[in-house]
């Protein structure tokens, strides 16, 4: 999942609800519902192959890692023509990340990670970076790829400020820092219009700046749609609107039904009932009050849309993992009204046919991350304990789901045609 958690100190942020650590919220799931014994037997008999790096992960550190040595090398032209390259080819990695933004990610990392290491100590990062590269900028002054690295490496650093809780610095001195960083990247990218440009980076970069905009409800829904406009075919972005128009960001849940339906229309020759899925799938996994709001039939022919168009199992299992672990029947001060229950568990239903279908490969850590959630990254395990468990909880769920199938002492195996049973032996 794609998210950008608020800052506490903004006071919409404090409106959402306490979440229980990761940990707590990982071992609570596993040790729920059929007694642990019992899963742990019937996940032993399920073929299953897991994949603790994917292929997803392999193509985002090569071009992570691509962006960052051509920066290192100060190779910057051939940098800029691998961006506007990449962008203008909408290239993406099988997972649905945009390639342009990875090698941009990769260019700025250094001097993006060497600044937040300051800010988290309450100091202003040497200015030396920033002044670097400023003269970079003067050298390719026509290059828009130059000026979004720069851009977004301003949007990181004022993201850091607004994140800081370090001591030092006051609230008012840290959102005034944002604020200047954020007023840089815009001065940076005003010169270059994503339309003439052919270029989404551009344009995902200006919707970014919504954050620093004194109104930025009257804007979202018109950023968004210029966005999406020049690249329909990204889920990414129309993750990223239907977050942007929680009620604790820019908008509300009616606002976010109403685009994620015309996004919908505007995206469907490419993705069929699937943009509507898109836009709310993250919004429902940090605000369930949503279920309040979605269609939830509206919202299950988008995820067999996605399934059956984007059968990649990096996709296959963030579906999996949506449905089977954030979707989850919640019980005791976790609960709903009843009829959000109802649309829970409708799209937590859906796990049956997204496993028995389309799931023939298991990529752990995006189970993980689906218990964890969005806002836990001090206090992750370490990688290895988060496959682990990630596997562990995919494996439990899929046995208690099909423990019927099993009660004979048959097995369940997975293959590129789908789910299949074996008999006892």
């Amino acid at each position: 999942m794609t998210f950008h958690p608020l800052a506490p100190s903004d006071p919409e942020a404090r409106r959402r609800p306490a979440r229980p650590t990761a940990l707590a919220r990982l071992w609570r799931y596993l040790g729920r519902a059929r007694p642990r014994a019992d899963l742990d037997s019937l996940a032993r008999r399920i073929i299953l192959p897991s994949l603790p790096i994917s292929d997803e992960e392999h193509a985002r550190t090569q071009y992570h890692d691509e962006g960052q040595r051509l920066a290192r090398q100060e190779d910057w032209e051939r940098l800029a023509d691998r961006i506007a390259q990449t962008d203008a080819a909408r290239l993406k990695t099988p997972g649905g990340a945009t390639v342009a933004g990875l090698l941009a990610q990769g260019a700025r990392a250094d001097a993006v990670a060497a600044a937040e290491d300051a800010v988290a100590d309450g100091r202003a990062p040497d200015p030396a970076g920033l002044d670097a590269l400023d003269a970079l900028r003067a050298d390719h002054p026509q290059s828009y790829p130059v000026a979004l690295v720069i851009a977004l490496t301003h949007i990181d650093i004022g993201r850091a400020w607004r994140l800081c809780r370090a001591g030092g610095t006051t609230v008012q001195e840290r959102e005034a820092r944002f604020l200047t960083h954020f007023r840089s990247a815009e001065d940076l990218l005003a010169p270059f219009d994503p339309e003439q440009h052919d270029a989404p980076a551009l344009a995902a970069a200006q919707c970014a700046l919504l954050a620093a905009r004194p109104a930025p409800r009257r804007r979202v829904a018109d950023d968004y749609a210029r966005l999406i406009a020049l690249d329909p075919g990204s889920a990414h972005h129309l993750r990223a609107l239907g977050e942007a128009l929680l009620p604790a960001r820019f908008g509300s849940f009616a606002a976010l039904d109403l685009e994620a339906r015309r996004m919908a229309a505007r995206t469907g020759p490419l993705l069929g009932a699937g943009g509507y899925a898109w836009v709310w799938f993250d919004a429902l996994a940090l605000d369930p009050g949503g279920l309040g709001s979605v269609d939830p039939d509206f919202f299950i022919d988008g995820l067999r849309a996605i399934a059956e168009r984007r059968p990649d199992q990096h996709v296959i299992n963030e579906l999996a993992a949506f449905c089977g672990l954030v979707m989850a029947p919640r019980a005791g001060t976790a609960r709903l009204p009843a009829a959000h229950d109802r649309v829970r568990a409708a799209i937590h239903d859906c796990l049956d046919w997204l496993i028995a279908r389309h799931l023939h490969e298991l990529h752990p850590l995006i189970w993980s991350q689906a218990l964890i959630g969005p806002d836990e990254a001090p206090s992750l395990p370490p990688r290895r304990a988060l496959v682990a468990r990630g596997r562990q909880a995919a494996l439990r769920i899929i046995a208690e789901r099909f423990s019927d199938e099993m009660a004979d002492g048959g097995a369940l195996a997975f293959s590129n045609a789908g789910m299949y049973r074996l008999p006892a032996l």
